[in-house]
Parts: C-alpha cells; structure tokens; sequence
C-alpha cells in the first residue's frame, strides 16, 4: 500500500512526523506532501493566482508553499510516478469537531483525497498540546490495518478525533455524528505600537449539542470518535419544500 500523508499544521509538524515512521514499517510506501508552515483555517482553498513551489527534503518528504489542498492536488495529478492508494491528514494538533470541519485545513486535504477517488482518513489528536502522540499513532495503525482487512466503502472519508491520554486510558472507538459548536466570543481588539486597532478571532464555542451521538460526546467520555462524511451540501430534506416555494414564487 502508497500511503500520501500531510496536513496543515505543516511538513515539520511533529504529529506528522511520527505517523510516517511508524507507518514505514507496516505499508509498503509512505509519502508526506504538506504545506511549507501551519496554514490551520484554509479549509479547502486552492491556489490558483500563481504557480506552486515543491520542495523535496528527502526521498519520501516534499513541503509546497500552498494550501493543504494544493498538496495532495499536486500529488494526485501526476507528481509522482504511481498515485497513491490512500490519503490520511493528519496526525493534526487540536481537534475538529462538528463546525470545526467547515474550517479545517487538515479535513480539506482528505477530502480532497476523496474526490480524487482514494479513501482518505483526517486525524486529529484533540489537544493543542498533545501530551500522547503516540496513543494517537497506535488508534491510526490499528484503523488502517482495518481498513486493510475490510476497505471503506466508496466516496467515504473518516474525520477521527483522538483523545490525548494514554493508549489504555482510551476506551475505544465511537462511530458519531457530527455535533454543533455555540458561536465563538466576540473578537479581541489589540493595538499595535503605531496605534492602529487589529483584531483576533477569539477561540471557538463549546459544544453547543449534548447528545451521545455526537463526536463532542464522544471525547468527553474517552472514546475516538470516527465520524464519516461526504462533500454533497445539497439540503436533501428541504428539496421537496424548496420546489413548492418556487412555484408559489
């Protein structure tokens, strides 16, 4: 198996980096494309007003000075001699939950995995500051051996989201919907030394939904949640309504 593995937290990203050793000794091939510094929040922005830079670092690590999806664009439109098998992103420092995947560089990339037809994974280890890489590294080998046994099903990504605690504190897997976050405070007004006010967005809400379904859920009580999704935004449910609503129009 040809593993492409990157992210947005960046090429020298240590999570990143201890998913591709480990993952050299059990697939056949592991490649890492990612962005040349963190670029959390592009969600799936392309670059198109100028040509992208790929710089090899060594045989099996290569940094582009573009989004998370120009990275694995790059490296499934030809860029190499084979196309990969598979796309995880990941291991990402913090987590993405609910709303956060509207936002999120690192789900970007696996999903722009997917729609090139490969199964594709997003991870996260839920904590800015991971204490556990390594319990995070095991959840991803023992999911991928899985999916080697029994592969995804077509067009499907999986957004998993690990708790930062030791490997046998983890008390299993969740499969989750995704939750809602409240809206994020307002936003912080700092000055500069010239006077002049900028601002920041403040960190995001708290789970806005308590339901046991949810991925929120989920990490409060020790589990991995893997949630699946798709890139269809079309408001199935509403289609019917929608349809009645122009008519009257």
């Amino acid at each position: 198996m040809f593993v492409l593995l990157s992210n947005d937290d960046g090429y020298l990203s240590a999570g990143l980096r201890l998913l591709a050793d480990a993952l050299a000794n059990t697939v056949k091939r592991v490649v890492v494309m990612a962005p040349d510094r963190d670029c959390s929040g592009a969600s799936h922005s392309l670059t198109l007003a100028r040509p992208l830079n790929v710089y090899a670092h060594d045989a099996q690590i290569y940094s582009v000075d573009g989004t998370p999806a120009d990275c694995v664009k790059v490296a499934l439109s030809g860029y190499f001699e084979t196309l990969p098998d598979m796309v995880i992103s990941g291991i990402n420092r913090g987590a993405n939950l609910g709303d956060d995947v509207i936002y999120s560089g690192t789900v970007a990339a696996a999903f722009e995995g997917m729609q090139l037809g490969l199964p594709a994974l997003a991870v996260s280890n839920v904590s800015h500051a991971p204490k556990h890489w390594q319990s995070s590294v095991e959840v991803v080998k023992q999911l991928l051996l899985d999916i080697q046994k029994k592969p995804l099903p077509e067009n499907t990504l999986l957004n998993v989201n690990i708790p930062d605690l030791p490997y046998e504190q983890i008390k299993g897997r969740r499969l989750t919907v995704l939750g809602r976050r409240e809206p994020s405070n307002a936003l912080v007004t700092v000055e500069n030394p010239r006077g002049q006010v900028m601002y920041w967005f403040d960190v995001a809400g708290q789970a806005k939904s308590s339901s046991q379904a949810t991925d929120f859920d989920a990490l409060a009580q020790g589990y991995v949640s893997i949630t699946p999704l798709q890139f269809d935004l079309t408001h199935q449910s509403k289609l019917e309504e929608m349809q009645t609503w122009l008519k009257e129009l």
